[in-house]
């Protein structure tokens, strides 16, 4: 039986850094021959050109490539709006052993475009994408942050200063201003480190045995004035890319504010979901889809009716995170919809798999929030919230016996010891 064939004409390509190798398969709908004609690009701009006028000259308007690292993205820039560009994993379209080259790879994705055997991955609109690139690139701002702050308290550390471990946080105001005052060349006075010290702090003995005898090395002093000004230029460029990030959502608000009424998404974070999931969700088929796409539901490793492994997948690489924090934060509050939730999943499945599963649930809220734009009220909410004591009806005698009577029961021969 020959396999259905969905697009009779239409473009594989293999990208890679330098080159591009695109092969076109034309069908006939008569006889179901194809007849392939393929060629190799550079990545320059002139050549990307070449290749839209090549693809325009065989009136092929579906192209299909691998997601490869960046490599992807100047050939998308150039034939998006005119030419329709599908998006795979590299793992959906992998070759057999031995018969790997550049223009095979091509034409096998052409293949398997044609019979539509290919998964293909979720491309949001250019104003999500811009939104995302921002969006990313503040993570990687804060991840430099946290690399720096460790960087310093090692150098307190070094120094004899253990006014990380009497503080809630090292670089709050109190625990800055003290630094500031220990980072200069003259002695601390004990008086002048008290009045730096938060009115409300309770451990103001603590703070200054933790200071009494230490010492700063040089070289440490010189790492740790510069690990300051590094935080404090990672400081800027971080608000800098949230006051954009407000900026560039304002138009989309309407979509998606309303997420921020489940307690543990704040503003900001609302934003950064909406940057990467996009505000249409009809790009998902389900919310498991979405679920699945965001790394939070088990990955399938099953062999011979035996499951290997039940672990999340590793998808969801800047997701993921973001609604575990979200998922930190909001059962904090016990009391809440999900500190309930949490609570009675954490005594049957650990803290662990509770806080991946309180995660996902929030994250099917959001889906379903966003395509109907309904406010946060799940299903079960006043029975879990307010659960109904299940008492039992009672019957009086004469009513069990009327109950027996109407059923056709002979009470006749009954006892009754009141």
């Amino acid at each position: 039986m020959a396999m259905k064939i969905v697009r009779f004409n239409r473009c594989g390509m293999d990208v890679h850094k330098d080159l591009v190798v695109a092969t076109i398969g034309i069908t006939d709908r008569q006889s179901n021959i194809t007849e392939y004609f393929q060629q190799s690009f550079s990545t320059l701009n002139s050549d990307l050109y070449r290749l839209k006028d090549w693809l325009n000259s065989y009136h092929c308007c579906d192209v299909c490539m691998e997601s490869t690292g960046k490599y992807w993205i100047p050939i998308f820039n150039i034939l998006e709006g005119e030419i329709n560009v599908h998006l795979t994993h590299p793992k959906y379209v992998k070759a057999i052993k031995g018969k790997k080259t550049d223009k095979k790879d091509s034409k096998w994705i052409c293949d398997l475009f044609k019979h539509d055997l290919i998964k293909f991955s979720f491309i949001p609109p250019k104003e999500i994408r811009e939104l995302r690139e921002i969006a990313r690139y503040r993570y990687k701002l804060v991840c430099m942050r946290s690399s720096e702050r460790n960087r310093y308290q090692n150098c307190m550390t070094v120094s004899n200063i253990g006014l990380a471990s009497v503080v809630s946080n090292p670089f709050g105001k109190t625990a800055s201003n003290i630094m500031k005052e220990v980072m200069k060349p003259n002695v601390i006075d004990d008086d002048k480190i008290l009045k730096l010290i938060h009115k409300n702090c309770k451990n103001k003995d603590k703070i200054l045995d933790s200071l009494h005898g230490y010492h700063i090395e040089a070289d440490q002093r010189f790492k740790m004035e510069k690990s300051l000004n590094h935080m404090e230029y990672l400081d800027q460029l971080i608000n800098s890319c949230e006051a954009e990030l407000v900026k560039r959502v304002y138009p989309l608000r309407e979509s998606f504010q309303h997420i921020t009424q489940i307690k543990g998404i704040s503003s900001l974070s609302a934003i950064l979901i909406i940057s990467e999931i996009g505000i249409d969700m009809s790009q998902f088929e389900s919310d498991k889809q979405l679920v699945s796409w965001a790394g939070l539901s088990p990955a399938n490793n099953e062999s011979a009716g035996k499951k290997k492994s039940v672990r999340i997948s590793k998808a969801g690489q800047y997701l993921k995170p973001l609604l575990v924090q979200c998922a930190l934060s909001t059962i904090k509050d016990k009391t809440s919809y999900f500190g309930r939730k949490y609570s009675n999943i954490k005594k049957r499945r650990g803290h662990k798999k509770a806080i991946i599963a309180i995660a996902r649930m929030m994250l099917v809220s959001i889906y379903h929030m966003i395509l109907t734009g309904e406010v946060f009220q799940p299903t079960d909410y006043e029975s879990f919230m307010n659960p109904q004591s299940d008492t039992k009806q009672s019957l009086t005698v004469e009513e069990a016996l009327n109950f027996l009577k109407q059923s056709g029961i002979d009470i006749s021969s009954i006892q009754i010891n009141l």
